[in-house]
């Protein structure tokens, strides 16, 4: 079977259709003044910048990352190095993709086999060297998210006709993680902290970054439609029960009477200490609370393991790396990289799910194709690039003047393929199954922070298990496999610190790893500066679109063209998790 989902039919935004994008229907001379004011915009943007928000200038196979173009085997040594089973592995259902295949043999479209992201083959030493460290340490602690009064310049700076996403969270978090907003009201996002997916968003890595959830309007609400920071927190609660497919504890005993939901499933309605997922009868002993109960109940939204109710939102915030000289550490940075947005627009049941997979292998089958066939995206880069599976990806990125703007689609192409095709997310998504599950507010562990409140010291690696693999540290594990901090094996950093000459693990930073994760997680204060050394370089440029990787010398273990999407990784065999 084919490894990852296919078969998409593309509409590009063209800035022809964007005069018609003005919110109004009647044509009035309001609205073609909107319209111009958008066309106006994106010009701007584009001439300015070097960029074009509706022509592919360089591939349109970019949602296939440029880690995936990693050499698994030392060309001196011919060891075996094995970074792809973090996401090309046997996904839980109802993720039915498996695309474990993909740790054995590059299978790429045949217009893909040549490297697209040349950024990674750049030296940019020379442009690295005339920032000085105070310079950069000055520009990432300034904010491009903020103004000067404290509001948030993109929404003022986006015209009045975007249909897309328009920020609207301020960062400002309770003690619970919910953010508000000057007037001191709940915006419905709220932070949470999670164990960072393996390899490419550790910080030594380049970025800091911090992930929010947003329940749509009726999981926030009572029956009357009032809102209720209660049962909003419970509504969340249900659903990391429902995506996790686990018990998860709560903060504090909830009478169940109050909401009439058994929450804890024993058959009463009395005092839950905990929300227990029971998938029996299809779900249908589990119930949200408040006015979603009642739309459940009517069949206008849905509860089912392993998904996400339709209308939640994730709010993704990619950074740069600040420094904390308090504490001696880098930090969450002011200045923003990205600010990624994607949303759960339709309810896609597991039959509807499965045959989105399986509609690509017997594709295959009937005509007899072996090979990766080329993915498009349905959407636009205003309102997003769809998945199959009813989600809508949309970013904002850093323009050469160092403020945000809006993604060219080309730019938000290279967000779909982690989040639409892969086994090792949970309905497209990486950050909220990996959520901390601690309910003591003061404790490390406590899930519903923000980073900037609580960051990662002093949090123990978690256990996972793989199939011959049982019960091991995941970032351990993950160094075992790959022998650095990346995928591309270039973090000379980690190799220094956690590896012996010979490639052993040091025994005594494997037990601190054990106990503390940032002593992988955090780089040294001088590589968190040439990071942002580099990328503030390829942020002039505004090249994104050939590579966004934070290297200042040319990438060593990285091929520049693929010979044939037969060839094999050199990993013997794959390496799958167990659930």
């Amino acid at each position: 079977m084919k490894q990852t989902m296919r078969s998409f039919t593309v509409t590009c935004a063209t800035l022809a259709s964007l005069s018609l994008m003005t919110g109004c229907q009647d044509g009035s001379k309001q609205a073609s003044v909107t319209a111009a004011d958008t066309t106006s915009y994106l010009r701007r943007l584009e001439a300015e910048n070097n960029i074009s928000y509706d022509q592919i200038r360089n591939s349109r196979a970019s949602y296939i990352t440029s880690m995936c173009y990693t050499k698994t085997v030392d060309d001196t040594t011919q060891r075996v190095y094995n970074p792809c089973y973090s996401c090309h592995t046997n996904g839980k259902e109802p993720n039915y993709i498996n695309d474990s295949g993909l740790q054995l043999q590059y299978n790429f479209p045949q217009e893909i086999l040549k490297n697209p992201f040349t950024n990674l083959f750049k030296d940019r030493s020379a442009a690295v060297t005339k920032i000085s460290d105070d310079a950069i340490w000055r520009y990432v602690a300034e904010s491009n998210y903020f103004d000067a009064n404290g509001t948030i310049a993109l929404a003022q700076h986006l015209p009045a006709a975007w249909k897309g996403y328009r920020p609207d969270c301020y960062y400002n978090f309770d003690a619970a993680g919910f953010d508000h907003a000057p007037d001191d009201s709940y915006t419905g996002w709220r932070a949470f902290r999670y164990y960072p997916f393996l390899g490419t968003f550790w910080p030594t890595n380049g970025s800091t970054d911090d992930v929010l959830i947003r329940l749509d309007a009726p999981f926030r609400e009572t029956n009357d439609g009032q809102f209720d920071a209660e049962t909003y927190a419970l509504n969340l609660a249900i659903v990391e029960a429902v995506v996790k497919e686990k018990n998860i504890a709560l903060e504090a005993p909830v009478d169940e009477t109050k909401y009439g939901v058994d929450l804890n499933q024993n058959g009463l309605l009395d005092t839950a200490s905990r929300v227990v997922f029971n998938a029996e009868n299809h779900f249908r002993n589990m119930s949200y609370v408040g006015k979603a109960k009642k739309l459940l109940s009517e069949g206008k939204l849905h509860l089912a393991g392993g998904l996400f109710p339709e209308g939640t939102e994730f709010l993704h915030s990619v950074r740069y790396i600040g420094w904390d000289a308090k504490a001696g550490h880098i930090s969450l940075a002011k200045r923003l990289k990205e600010l990624r947005y994607a949303r759960k627009q339709s309810w896609k049941t597991y039959s509807e799910l499965d045959r989105i997979v399986k509609a690509e292998y017997w594709e295959a089958q009937i005509n007899g194709i072996d090979q990766t066939p080329m993915e498009v995206w349905r959407g636009n880069f205003e309102e997003g690039l769809k998945t199959r599976t009813g989600w809508r990806y949309q970013g904002f990125i850093e323009d050469k003047k160092g403020a945000l703007r809006p993604q060219t689609h080309e730019e938000t192409i290279n967000c779909m393929g982690c989040h639409a095709g892969i086994g090792a997310t949970t309905d497209t998504i990486f950050s909220f199954p990996r959520k901390f599950e601690g309910t003591d507010p003061e404790g490390k562990m406590y899930g519903w922070n923000h980073w900037s409140q609580k960051g990662l010291s002093g949090v123990p690696d978690q256990i996972v298990s793989y199939q011959g693999h049982a019960n091991v540290h995941e970032y351990t594990f993950y160094l075992l496999q790959n022998h650095s901090g990346n995928e591309f094996r270039n973090n000379e950093e980690v190799i220094a610190k956690f590896f012996d000459a010979d490639g052993t693990l040091k025994e005594t930073m494997r037990k601190a790893l054990r106990d503390d994760i940032s002593v992988l997680l955090y780089p040294s204060k001088g590589r968190a500066a040439a990071l942002n050394k580099g990328y503030k370089a390829l942020v002039e440029e505004q090249s994104y679109i050939y590579g966004r990787d934070a290297n200042v010398k040319p990438m060593q273990n990285v091929y520049r063209e693929i010979e044939s999407y037969t060839k094999p990784t050199g990993i013997e065999a794959p390496i799958l998790r167990e659930y």
